[in-house]
């Protein structure tokens, strides 16, 4: 049965063949920050992509990093990040985004005093 309208989920991963409806996800009420590490939450994944949210507290980093054949796009949605991509560093603020191709590396740092949200795309998704 399919159902007509748009019906909001939780944060459980949903799998393409385990649904015959739109998923729908207000990313400000899936942010979360844990203490101790950034926080990955995952709003959608499928065999071929997936979306999440980081959220960084102060002083938290991604660690530099790569995916040979992903391309990973992050987008800002509060705060600012020095973000690496290659032999790059640049600061970027909400509303701003970058890419970081296959095979280069990519990383995070939340430098401020602030905390940092961001969304976060990646296709194809790293097996």
């Amino acid at each position: 049965m399919i159902f007509k309208g748009i019906i909001a989920l939780s944060t459980a991963t949903v799998h393409r063949k385990d649904f015959n409806f739109m998923k729908v996800v207000n990313v400000s009420d899936q942010v979360q920050f844990k203490s101790e590490k950034m926080n990955k939450v995952s709003l959608f994944d499928t065999d071929r992509f997936f979306c999440d949210v980081y959220c960084l507290e102060p002083g938290q980093v991604q660690k530099v990093h790569a995916h040979e054949g992903s391309d990973k796009i992050y987008y800002l949605l509060e705060g600012k990040g020095k973000i690496t991509v290659g032999s790059e560093e640049k600061e970027l603020t909400a509303g701003e985004m970058t890419m970081a191709p296959s095979g280069e590396v990519h990383g995070v740092v939340n430098h401020t005093q602030e905390r940092l949200v961001i969304l976060v795309f990646m296709a194809p998704k790293p097996q």
